[in-house]
């Protein structure tokens, strides 16, 4: 049995679990930040902390895992406790103790116990899918400063053109305006001759594809080809696309017990595959209709659980 599994599970629902006779694990929500060095954003998460003087059972670890277990109270409390004694034996032979999902225990020099969760895991299930982001700084207001320091140290000047070229004679300029009427004219009326000679072409052409297409048409003669009528059902499937996720699990096994759980309960629970956080999910609805999607969740978090959450698949 894995108590630390539990504990992983409980944390994303609660924010305090108790171990009985080694501590307590505590969670306190943290909104989002940016990190300046780095240019990175970090979505809200739910921090994770360990207080060695809460060793109280509250029964909220040892009734998880005795319903989750298939095994009474006591068994499941002797079996926590068992486990806890083994976690302080190590970190005292030690000085070390490693929880993969949680985080990492040490002694200092004082015997005081000091933990160092991970920072792979976010508790917080409004963060669900949530990831950093590196953001790339604007450099436009750097580019404009540059720019305006190269025009002070590079001072453009415009020196302006002679509108008139002296020594030109009067009458040259009107030969060249008189050559280039005519030039232009000539030009003209060769394009006007080589436009009617291809639309010309085109008109012939175009009689010809016409010509060809009424010999097709009537090559079977003037009685019509008749073909037997055909009768095709055509029926459109519907696929859902808002998905009600009742719960999410590191266990297949506890995925199939919550199936069986909401089917004996009426609803149409089904397996939703492994999401990318590697947890098995539980839906019990599938919708097209994103308002009844909503609907059906209400309903869901009324009388089934209220971590439940909507997932909606392009």
């Amino acid at each position: 049995m894995e108590t630390a599994r539990h504990i992983e599970s409980l944390l994303y629902r609660y924010q305090c679990v108790v171990v009985p006779e080694f501590g307590a694990f505590l969670t306190q929500i943290k909104p989002a930040y940016l990190q300046k060095d780095s240019n990175t954003f970090y979505p809200p998460s739910k921090v994770l902390s360990f207080n060695a003087q809460l060793r109280s059972n509250d029964g909220l670890l040892v009734s998880h895992i005795a319903q989750a277990e298939k095994m009474s109270y006591e068994e499941a409390l002797q079996h926590v406790e068992q486990e806890a004694r083994g976690w302080l034996k190590q970190l005292q032979q030690e000085h070390k103790f490693t929880l993969e999902s949680l985080g990492t225990f040490r002694l200092n020099s004082e015997k005081k116990i000091f933990f160092q969760p991970v920072d792979k895991t976010n508790f917080l299930t409004a963060s669900f899918g949530l990831s950093s982001l590196i953001a790339t700084p604007v450099v436009r207001e750097t580019m404009k400063e540059e720019v305006e320091v190269l025009e002070e140290r590079i001072p453009f000047t415009f020196t302006p053109e002679s509108r008139e070229t002296p020594g030109l004679r009067p009458y040259l300029k009107y030969a060249a305006i008189l050559l280039l009427a005519v030039t232009a004219g000539i030009s003209g009326y060769t394009f006007y001759q080589s436009r009617n000679a291809s639309g010309d072409l085109v008109q012939e052409a175009a009689r010809e594809e016409v010509s060809r297409h009424i010999q097709e048409a009537t090559f079977f003669g003037s009685q019509p080809l008749e073909l037997p009528s055909i009768t095709l059902e055509v029926s459109k499937a519907r696929k859902g696309s808002h998905h009600i996720i009742a719960g999410a699990f590191r266990v297949r096994e506890n995925a199939d017990r919550k199936i069986a759980q909401l089917r004996s309960r009426g609803y149409d629970a089904r397996y939703h595959g492994v999401n990318a956080f590697g947890l098995h999910q539980v839906s019990c609805g599938t919708f097209s209709d994103p308002q009844l999607a909503l609907e059906g969740l209400r309903k869901i978090k009324r009388e089934v659980s209220n971590d439940a959450w909507l997932l909606s698949e392009k």
